[in-house]
């Protein structure tokens, strides 16, 4: 098995030891969502506070893991080892949530949306750096009309996403030094204006390039 798979399943059982161990002496209520104030605002039961994020973490590595083989094109597999390391973040970044939700049901107080924003700002640098090598598939990455109609424009479209997401991540990061609502809007508003832009771009490099690449009404997807 590759290492990054190791790495993952290691996180998911080091997440069920914590929640394992830790169930005798924590509160029969636990708080479990945090508003924009940093506040929290949500609360459940202990099973649920512990063992939530690492059920979900459970169910979401055998997916991943099965998208390989269920991606029709083969694209996942063209950069299989960036993917595995993905997935690996992509758990980390769970993680990262399930040790914030301990230390406040432990008793620790603090600007829960200024703590998250290392979290956030790792993910979207983590995705920028490993999206500018996503191949054409069915599952990961910016999958509009015109990316999977052209491996030109996907790459081009990623290529740049890349960049953006990777702005995204130290825009995030800066989230840690206002907390609160600016937080929020650092850590939100750049990648949703990089997401839309992205599926604007995809599109007037698709026309860009017509009739030199096909209309997607005339392909079939990858």
């Amino acid at each position: 098995m590759r290492r990054a798979l190791w790495a993952s399943l290691i996180l998911i059982v080091l997440q069920f030891a914590t929640a394992f161990y830790l169930y005798p002496g924590m509160p029969e209520r636990m708080a479990v969502h945090w508003g924009p104030s940093g506040e929290a605002d949500g609360f459940g039961s202990r099973f649920e506070g512990l063992f939530m994020i690492p059920i979900v973490s459970a169910v979401l590595l055998p997916i991943f893991l099965a998208l390989p083989r269920l991606d029709p094109s083969g694209g996942i597999e063209r950069f299989r080892g960036g993917f595995d390391w993905f997935v690996f973040g992509m758990l980390g970044f769970m993680s990262y949530l399930f040790g914030l939700t301990l230390l406040w049901n432990l008793g620790w107080r603090f600007d829960f949306l200024r703590a998250f924003a290392p979290a956030l700002g790792g993910m979207y640098y983590g995705i920028g750096v490993f999206m500018g090598g996503f191949r054409m598939n069915w599952f990961v990455g910016i999958r509009t009309p015109w990316t999977l109609s052209s491996e030109e424009v996907w790459d081009r479209t990623h290529e740049l996403g890349g960049r953006l997401f990777k702005v995204c991540g130290v825009l995030a990061l800066g989230g840690v030094l206002v907390g609160g609502w600016m937080a929020l809007l650092l850590t939100v508003a750049p990648v949703m204006t990089a997401v839309m832009y992205l599926f604007y771009y995809s599109y007037a490099e698709f026309h860009k390039r017509a009739p030199d690449v096909s209309r997607p009404g005339d392909v079939s997807p990858p």
